[in-house]
């Protein structure tokens, strides 16, 4: 027992005098690679975390080098070959665990922008919902209490009331029917049922529907068509996609403008075409144009006192039918205003 505990005490001797050897020829090695790591902290997580594994290997590796006086002893080689092992294997693991990190951590960096996107699309939504409906609900109002009052008691009077709260009424349903539309879209519920549609009879419909609109503004709309074309999609969102783009088109023209509707192929791709004389869109603001409840006016004429300039969702429900029709929508300053373009699919012949 003596003998044993001797020995203990020459082992743990031994090893506080070589302790500062070691500490010296080790320290270096961890000031360079935090120094390496302090460079590499805009770099790759993968190279960062192959420095992390590779410097505790190399210090190991360098104060046992430094304590035997680089005397390649078998046991010294027995040590030098278990550290490089221990790297070979670490190392590529560091490097794939870093890669799936960083892929991770940029997966969730853009679900966060998204979300953050998002958000700020509802509440701007929200925003400009609730002051559009304010806006009618409170002629309603003042309209009906004038009404149910006696205020207004000549029967022209009251037909004129009673026809500017339907035409209120009718705002209002329209703009329902846009947020169930653009709900219907966001959240994946729009089922298409796909049949040969003749894009003339969409375009035409389209354009009587908004005909009155058209003469209320004084704008002229015209539809031509090189060819008309047949295309795979669901006649009731295909007439709505040309209906919004039209309305559109004729609420940003100014009076005794023209609007020009146009048809025609486009490689595989039916091509419709609709250009407006609004003036031209903003470069910082064309990128925008899509987005919901988005309504800049800048370079484009502003309504009458008193017209309706809509939910700001039209443009937002076209481009969502036109993908869900897996076709493609985009806007570009053209002439005296801006064409909006729409490619879809034809139908199999």
């Amino acid at each position: 027992m003596i003998e044993s505990g001797e020995s203990l005490a020459e082992l743990l001797t031994h090893v506080w005098h070589i302790l500062p050897f070691a500490l010296l020829f080790a320290l270096p090695v961890a000031v360079i690679g935090g120094l390496v790591l302090f460079w590499l902290r805009r770099g790759s997580l993968a190279s960062t975390l192959t420095v992390l594994v590779l410097i505790p290997v190399v210090a190991t590796l360098v104060g046992v080098l430094g304590v035997s006086g680089f005397m390649f002893t078998p046991a010294l080689t027995t040590m030098l070959v278990v550290c490089l092992l221990v790297a070979a294997v670490t190392v590529p693991a560091a490097i794939v665990l870093g890669r799936a990190i960083a892929r991770r951590s940029v997966w969730e960096r853009e679900a966060r922008d998204r979300e953050r996107a998002a958000e700020a699309s509802r509440r701007e939504l929200v925003a400009w919902i609730s002051h559009d409906l304010r806006s009618p609900l409170a002629g309603i109002r003042a309209m009906a209490e004038a009404l149910a009052d006696g205020v207004v008691a000549e029967p022209s009077d009251v037909a004129g009331y009673a026809n500017r709260i339907s035409g209120e009424t009718a705002r209002l349903s329209a703009m329902v029917d846009d947020l169930f539309e653009l709900s219907r879209i966001t959240a994946g519920a729009l089922q298409l049922t796909l049949s040969a549609v003749p894009l003339h009879e969409v375009v035409s419909d389209a354009v009587a529907a908004q005909a009155p609109l058209a003469q209320q503004k004084r704008v002229r709309v015209l539809a031509t068509a090189q060819t008309w074309p047949v295309v795979a999609g669901s006649d009731p969102e295909l007439a709505r996609v040309v209906r919004n783009l039209v309305s559109n088109a004729i609420r940003h023209t100014p009076p005794d403008g023209t609007v020009a509707v146009q048809l025609g192929i486009d490689g595989v791709d039916a091509l419709l075409a609709v250009d407006d004389a609004c003036g031209g869109i903003p470069e910082d603001e064309i990128g925008r144009v899509f987005d919901v409840a988005f309504r800049g006016t800048q370079a484009r004429t502003p309504e009458p006192s008193g017209g309706t300039t809509g939910g700001g969702l039209g443009l937002a429900i076209a481009k969502g039918l036109v993908e869900a029709h897996r076709g493609r929508i985009g806007v570009r300053n053209h002439g005296q205003g801006c064409r909006f373009e729409v490619r879809l699919p034809l139908a199999a012949r």
